[in-house]
């Protein structure tokens, strides 16, 4: 029997709250402070805990709205408790722990990565056990063998970026804004992904983890070369230097073709990583989440190279890519009933 479930989502600069009941989504509010950490390059964690203060109560009015029900008709209560930014996740669990005290219903926190993977069984369906898992996003690149929704082990994992962090430092590079990731998607779209091919970073042999602070370095060194700069080759973090390193003074072409090369690179290395872990696994589906498999390039690449080895991969619906209460309320009542047997 379904609940009806209220999902908290406040890890990182997305204040999400959302009302489901099974994996029927009634409503998914995101409110995004993006626009708020632009100038900076990056997600700044006191201003994101500061917008979550200030939106989680409009957004949850809003998620019951949108739903059509009252908060006295919710029976249980999900909300995310790792990982992310530490204000940032207080303020949502706060909010959640007031919620279910109040209502005396039952309030499940839940892994925010295993959610981003469980957001696939809210449109696909059932995924039969076990299978591997991959999240890539801003703050996350890991690759995670899927016992149970309660049992994982991570196989691999970034050593220093995570890939959306690399695309986020390789856009302020480009001075092209943020986040980088869309951004990129669209500018590559029109470059030559074979005309400048920037190193694969792997590490040992074997070894499932990622490096992305190499193949940023090199774009970098690349945009200062072309420019006939010789110093600020790290000091890339001020907008003075996102100015003198940037790509004001590269024609729009060369840009493209930048942001094509570096794209091809750091999927190379996701897909590369990741049907390696299937078949070390013997795995038959791969399933993926994070606001990096909303990209169209990732999503054919994966698939044509898994394809060939026998292994399906399955992708969340665009909607529930980013980070969103939706995929945390779905995972809180899955656990739920799973932990009631």
């Amino acid at each position: 029997m379904t609940m009806l479930t209220l999902g908290i989502e406040t890890s990182c600069d997305e204040t999400a709250v959302s009302v489901t009941r099974g994996k029927d989504i009634l409503s998914n509010v995101v409110s995004s402070s993006v626009h708020l950490h632009s100038k900076y390059g990056g997600v700044v964690p006191e201003i994101a805990s500061r917008f979550h203060l200030e939106y989680i109560t409009p957004a949850l009015k809003e998620a019951l709205i949108d739903a059509r029900v009252g908060l006295d008709d919710i029976e249980l209560v999900a909300v995310t408790k790792e990982p992310g930014l530490i204000g940032s996740l207080l303020v949502g669990i706060s909010m959640a722990r007031a919620v279910a005290y109040s209502l005396s219903i039952p309030l499940v926190e839940v892994n925010h990565i295993i959610a981003h993977i469980y957001a696939n069984l809210m449109h696909n369906g059932r995924l039969e056990f076990p299978f591997m898992g991959l999240v890539v996003s801003g703050g996350h690149t890991q690759i995670i063998w899927m016992e149970d929704l309660d049992k994982f082990r991570v196989l691999g994992e970034t050593q220093d970026d995570a890939v959306g962090e690399a695309f986020d430092k390789v856009a302020k590079i480009l001075g092209l804004g943020y986040p980088g990731g869309p951004i990129i998607e669209k500018r590559a779209i029109n470059g030559d992904p074979e005309k400048i091919r920037f190193p694969r970073s792997f590490l040992k042999e074997g070894s499932l983890d990622f490096s992305y602070s190499g193949i940023k370095t090199a774009v970098l060194y690349y945009v200062q070369k072309q420019l006939g700069h010789k110093s600020q080759v790290t000091s890339h973090k001020s907008e003075d230097t996102r100015h003198k390193t940037g790509g004001g003074g590269l024609d729009s072409k060369m840009i493209d073709d930048i942001c094509a090369g570096f794209q091809e690179a750091a999927f190379d290395m996701i897909v590369d990583t990741a049907v390696s872990a299937c078949r070390k696994k013997k795995a038959g589906a791969l399933v993926v989440g994070g606001g990096v498999s909303a990209n169209k390039r990732l999503r054919e690449k994966l698939t044509g190279e898994a394809q060939k080895w026998g292994i399906t991969v399955h992708f969340p619906s665009m909607d529930l890519c980013l980070d969103n209460a939706a995929m945390i309320a779905g995972l809180g009542e899955a656990l739920y009933k799973k932990n009631q047997n």
